[in-house]
């Protein structure tokens, strides 16, 4: 898997498209926007959309779900706990810094329900606290997580928004994600990349 980062959107977050060389197809993780660099990357290399994923309902995460659907008509998953958020300007935050954004056309997954695209296995680990139905996606296969706002380099997501919880975020970070192998590379909603390992021994708020 080769794992291609554009930062976008109003407050730079880490969007992904996650592809398989071999046969050019690929998915989309938390598409802030739809950016002029990113759209004509992938029309040059000439990768297969194959859907969207989303990490939690924010909108940094999910305002730029229309600009891709324009050109690629692919299903666009979240956790069932963030649909309500999806279809509410407020909760997601969009009409604090826009005039508002909402999608209704996303399909609810479950904890450990696993997306099988792009010759991959996406498995959803569900991890709230920073948002009800905040989750990650993980690729055994190629020891990838894709945290989202959950856990960050030497960090985790922010537990002061509504529907928030410290204490189920911390939880979710230590029973589901720091029980993964060392090896595991963390490619986070904000920031740089980091190893489940190198947070296991290092990230100061998950520390017994």
């Amino acid at each position: 898997m080769k794992v291609e980062l554009f930062v976008t959107g109003i407050i730079s977050t880490n969007c992904y498209v996650a592809v398989n060389e071999e046969t050019k197809q690929a998915v989309v993780i938390d598409p802030a926007s739809a950016s002029v660099r990113m759209m004509n990357q992938i029309r040059e290399e000439g990768l297969k959309i194959e859907a969207i994923l989303l990490t939690h309902g924010h909108f940094d995460h999910i305002m730029g779900i229309d600009g891709f659907l324009k050109e690629y008509q692919v299903p666009v998953y979240v956790h069932e706990d963030d649909l309500p958020m999806m279809e509410d300007p407020q909760w997601n935050q969009s009409s604090i810094y826009t005039t508002g954004y909402t999608f209704s056309g996303a399909v609810p997954v479950k904890d450990g329900q696993v997306l099988s695209y792009a010759g991959y296995d996406f498995q959803v680990l569900h991890t709230p606290g920073h948002t009800p139905g905040g989750c990650c996606y993980y690729v055994a296969s190629e020891h990838v997580l894709f945290s989202g706002d959950t856990l960050f380099q030497r960090s985790v997501g922010r537990t002061d928004f509504e529907g928030s919880s410290t204490s189920a975020l911390i939880r979710g970070i230590r029973e589901k994600l720091m029980t993964l192998p060392d090896d595991t590379h963390v490619y986070p909603g904000h920031m740089g990349e980091t190893m489940i390992g190198y947070e296991r021994e290092n990230n100061p708020f998950i520390q017994e």
